[in-house]
């Protein structure tokens, strides 16, 4: 298995910091990694075993096999990235190679603009599986979901052999088409999806009040600016409207993002305490990050949405919050990406996208292959509104000659009318919503 660079920074990720100049004049970032400031991949081999001479000649006879009797004639730079690309997708499903086409697109993921149709991916034993798709993007607009998984690509089918060829095709111009056979998860009955490719520029954070002292926060992604813009939001939201008394940060769908992001974002809602910790072989991939003074919501209480296509970045804040009594999970069991990437530099053009090091929320759990249950489980429900036949009477308010109540002009009598409005929308939410209010009238006593 090996994970594709179609995300927007590394497939989930895990920590951003550029490769020094002096180590490579392409400036890369680092999705899902520790700084690795003094280490290149010679360093890596370092400590390698020797290779036998046996095994080199074995190497040899294979490679001189695939050149002169593979059915279509393969040039010598094809036939060593294929070795290259095989060596690395058999350690696990997040290790690469890149070529200078994949740090481009590491870097357009990473800045969230790029052309194609929002969604990320990761190659399951010769499929490619849906992660998560993109808010406001053709996929999410399309219905596709975590766990889905794509069958065909304009009519090709997608398996080992051709995999790559059909991953490169999820990306183009703006404004070409491309139709995608879709199986749902749960389904067995696959459909076919025409889409029209779009210059993805995301924007990661999004804001808005739910009622008067609730506040929601959407974060779609974790981009270079994430957790920057994040605190420019909220900031303003505060001063128009004053503490909120609770917030709903919604992270469904999230495949993750930077580390470095991660971090700010998590200290954004934290006073102190840990926020994650990265362990591995080598010095530079032992890290410890911290909170620092200053929660923005002082203390009131949070509420997080998660669900399947919650991962790394995602999961690193879920994590921290969870762990530092910050915030109460609903949803369901995250992705369980807790491993680290980091990118080491070959020359300008080409690098290596390597697992170094896996990371540890602050109770020193790993959530590798295993997620992050939520505190409280809610399954992909919604709700629809009932046929019922109109009512003439349905309170006293409709009884001739009821007396008006004196208050009348300052209540909100159509508040019940818009939770049953919310809940259509999104029933997890509103019910997310109805949790935090509860939490926020227990802190309020």
């Amino acid at each position: 298995m090996r994970q594709h660079p179609l995300r927007l920074a590394l497939l989930f990720a895990l920590g951003a910091l550029a490769i020094p100049s002096a180590q490579a004049q392409h400036k890369l970032k680092q999705p899902d990694a520790p700084a690795a400031s003094s280490t290149t991949a010679a360093a890596v081999m370092k400590d390698a075993d020797e290779v036998s001479l046996d095994d080199i000649r074995n190497f040899t006879r294979v490679y001189h096999i695939v050149q002169q009797a593979y059915v279509e004639k393969l040039d010598n730079k094809t036939i060593m990235n294929a070795a290259i690309g095989g060596m690395l997708q058999n350690l696990d499903p997040h290790s690469e190679y890149l070529d200078k086409e994949g740090l481009d697109e590491l870097d357009e993921d990473t800045t969230g603009q790029y052309g194609g149709l929002g969604i990320e991916v990761l190659q399951v034993d010769g499929m490619l599986k849906i992660v998560s798709p993109i808010d406001d993007t053709p996929a999410s607009r399309a219905g596709i979901k975590p766990g889905d998984t794509i069958l065909k690509v304009d009519g090709m089918v997608v398996d080992n052999q051709n995999i790559d060829e059909a991953f490169k095709k999820l990306r183009g111009d703006p404004g070409s088409r491309i139709t995608l056979t879709i199986l749902h998860e749960k389904s067995d009955k696959p459909i076919d999806l025409s889409l029209v490719r779009e210059r993805i520029n995301v924007t990661s954070v999004k804001l808005r009040q739910l009622e008067p002292g609730f506040v929601y926060i959407r974060l779609s992604q974790f981009q270079e600016d994430t957790a920057t813009d994040l605190d420019k939001k909220l900031g303003n939201y505060i001063k128009k409207n004053g503490a909120p008394r609770g917030a709903v940060l919604d992270l469904r769908s999230n495949p993750g993002g930077l580390l470095t992001t991660a971090v700010g974002v998590a200290d954004t809602f934290l006073d102190g305490g840990t926020i994650v910790t990265t362990k591995g072989r080598l010095p530079d991939a032992n890290l410890h990050f911290d909170a620092h003074p200053g929660d923005m919501l002082q203390g009131a209480p949070i509420v997080i949405l998660a669900d399947n296509g919650t991962a790394s970045a995602a999961e690193i804040v879920s994590g921290a919050l969870k762990d530092n009594h910050r915030a109460l999970i609903m949803g369901r069991r995250t992705f369980g990406k807790g491993v680290v990437q980091t990118v080491l530099p070959l020359d300008q053009d080409h690098a290596v996208k390597i697992t170094t090091a896996r990371y540890y929320t602050p109770n020193g759990t790993s959530i590798q292959a295993e997620g992050i249950k939520p505190d409280i489980a809610l399954a992909d429900l919604s709700v629809n509104k009932a046929d019922t036949p109109p009512q003439l009477i349905g309170s006293e308010a409709d009884l001739p000659n009821h007396l008006v109540n004196e208050k009348a002009a300052t209540e909100d009598k159509h508040a019940a009318d818009d939770d049953g409005k919310l809940a259509i929308e999104d029933y997890a939410l509103s019910q997310s919503l109805n949790v935090l209010k509860g939490m926020a009238l227990n802190r309020s006593r």
